[in-house]
């Protein structure tokens, strides 16, 4: 694994599962472009890791998750194309780890804050420490979510709720976050690393295809009408139907023995 210098990576080989800790612990975790560009560079190791089959996202310091954007970068932007290209720019590496075919577990252990939020609903489960907190506050600063806030949100959250949150700026805690639907279980914050790659060793025990292409038909099916989507589901489910996983998988089931899978 290669180091970085505002990210923490690394692989447990016997778990299938990769760590990576935003570490910028003396900025509550900030997202400044060098830590995007890095967290950038750690998404592609983790996602051409043959070892890994789950990962889990969480930050350094014990405070925070990550905080938020990193504001001097957003006091220093002059003009719309400025804004522009610092909005696309996290955006593409947000979009990069969402669209990973691996599983990603957000370990939300602190502050989830603008950026923060962003990042944690990139993620395909979310599992918030009972002292989280989570919001979208950058009405506060006079500028709005750039990094997917304003989309990923109302998906999730539905288009007023969302509304509500990002024009007020306000922050939620675990136990609200859990009532709307942001994250998907609260658990006392000494066991949230345990619980996170608890998870993450079910899921990396599952079939790495069929996991990336449930993904896949989840994450892309969901804003198809229906019959689009069906279509998809139809598509992908062929697709894995050609694996030597559901060979295996379905070997192993009539043979009543446990799965080997080979992520092929």
């Amino acid at each position: 694994m290669p180091d970085f210098e505002n990210i923490l990576l690394e692989v447990d080989a016997e778990r299938a599962v990769a760590l990576i800790t935003i570490n910028r612990p003396d900025k509550l975790n900030a997202l400044s472009r060098p830590l995007l560009e890095d967290l950038s560079a750690a998404v592609d190791a983790v996602a051409a890791d043959e070892r890994v089959r789950a990962v889990i996202v969480t930050g350094a310091g014990g405070k925070a998750f990550v905080a938020g954007a990193d504001i001097a970068e957003i006091s220093a932007l002059e003009g719309v194309q400025a804004g522009v290209e610092y909005s696309r720019f996290g955006q593409t590496v947000m979009r990069k780890l969402e669209q990973m075919p691996k599983p990603v577990i957000m370990a939300i252990n602190g502050y989830a804050l603008g950026g923060g939020c962003e990042l944690a609903l990139c993620g395909d489960i979310r599992i918030a420490a009972d002292s989280a907190q989570i919001g979208q506050p950058e009405i506060n600063l006079g500028v709005i979510p750039g990094f997917g806030g304003t989309q990923r949100l109302a998906r999730l959250v539905g288009r007023d709720r969302a509304k509500l949150l990002v024009f007020t700026g306000e922050r939620v805690g675990a136990e609200e976050a859990y009532q709307l639907g942001i994250v998907d279980r609260v658990v006392p914050a000494a066991s949230l690393m345990d619980s996170a790659y608890e998870l993450a060793a079910t899921l990396a025990a599952k079939a790495p295809r069929a996991l990336a292409l449930a993904k896949a038909a989840i994450s892309d099916g969901i804003d198809l009408p229906l019959d689009e989507a069906l279509q998809l589901e139809a598509d992908l489910f062929g697709m894995v139907v050609d694996t030597e996983d559901r060979r295996e998988g379905t070997s192993a089931f009539l043979e009543k023995r446990q799965a080997q899978w080979s992520g092929r």
